[in-house]
């Protein structure tokens, strides 16, 4: 059993609670990752599943904010889950977090919690109290209150009231850079299969020439390129921009959450990341 939490209320009390929460509960080693944004939080859940390779555990993917289009929730934007294999994932809908699951094929129906909903059942049942119960209806930090408890509730074979979401609902990815490592090479959610249609379009101007190496280890030393990472899922693994001995990110101005934006002309341009609102 696993526990995997992906967040952006990512300080140490944000993230020291979370854990806590979720080992209490599970009874198992609980494993944190800091984003700091709906797509990193995207790209890394699609590399949770693969690690786990559908054994049984639990990933709590959250992206959360409040703000701006968020306002149309009542407290921010739904949760829902699905089940890959033996894992349960319980995640934001709303924004990014799934869409490179939905791209990869690794969703085909998400259940939407109601939380009003949801702790009402479980107060009826005895799960919780019905004081408690209110109060995670209207706390301001549900990746700590109400994400844990429903998964694990899920988990344990309880039946929680839900609606269908379709999987074509979900957010598209957009072509940009989704993780800069720590030595500056950028995972991207670009496919191998894609690069031939950037490279047709002359879209990705002052990328569009690298060239591809299936291996890191083929690329000359000093030389700029592209490379198919070891993120992604089964055979589907994302491009990263890479110099093999030197720092990619810096060389090209790249960084997690920028867009590699298709105007009308093909022309390259680069698109500033979102700022990221703690859930």
């Amino acid at each position: 059993m696993f526990v995997t939490i992906i967040n952006d209320c990512r300080d140490a009390n944000a993230f020291g609670r979370q854990v806590t929460r979720a080992a209490a509960l599970f009874g198992c080693q609980v494993h944190a990752v800091a984003v700091s944004g709906d797509l990193e939080a995207a790209g890394n859940l699609v590399d949770a599943l693969d690690a786990a390779e559908g054994r049984r555990g639990v990933i709590l993917a959250n992206v959360a904010p409040r703000h701006g289009a968020a306002k149309r929730w009542p407290n921010g934007t739904p949760f829902g889950w699905f089940r890959y294999g033996d894992t349960f994932v319980a995640a934001s809908i709303d924004g990014l977090t799934l869409s490179l699951a939905k791209k990869l094929g690794l969703v085909d129906a998400v259940e939407v919690f109601d939380i009003p909903e949801v702790m009402a059942a479980a107060a009826g049942h005895r799960l919780i109290s019905k004081e408690t119960a209110e109060y995670v209806v209207s706390t301001q930090f549900r990746s700590l209150e109400f994400l844990p408890r429903a998964a694990h509730w899920l988990s344990q074979g309880y039946v929680l009231p839900t609606s269908r979401y379709a999987v074509a609902d979900l957010a598209e990815p957009p072509d940009a850079v989704w993780w800069v490592d720590n030595f500056g090479n950028c995972k991207t959610t670009i496919l191998p299969e894609d690069l031939d249609a950037f490279r047709d379009e002359d879209a990705m101007a002052g990328l569009a020439s690298l060239p591809h190496y299936d291996h890191l280890k083929d690329v000359p030393d000093g030389e700029a390129a592209f490379v198919t990472g070891s993120s992604g899922h089964g055979d589907s693994r994302f491009i990263e921009v890479v110099i093999q001995g030197g720092n990619a990110s810096q060389r090209f101005g790249l960084r997690s959450g920028k867009k590699l934006v298709r105007p009308a002309d093909h022309a390259m341009t680069y698109a500033e990341p979102s700022v990221a609102v703690p859930a």
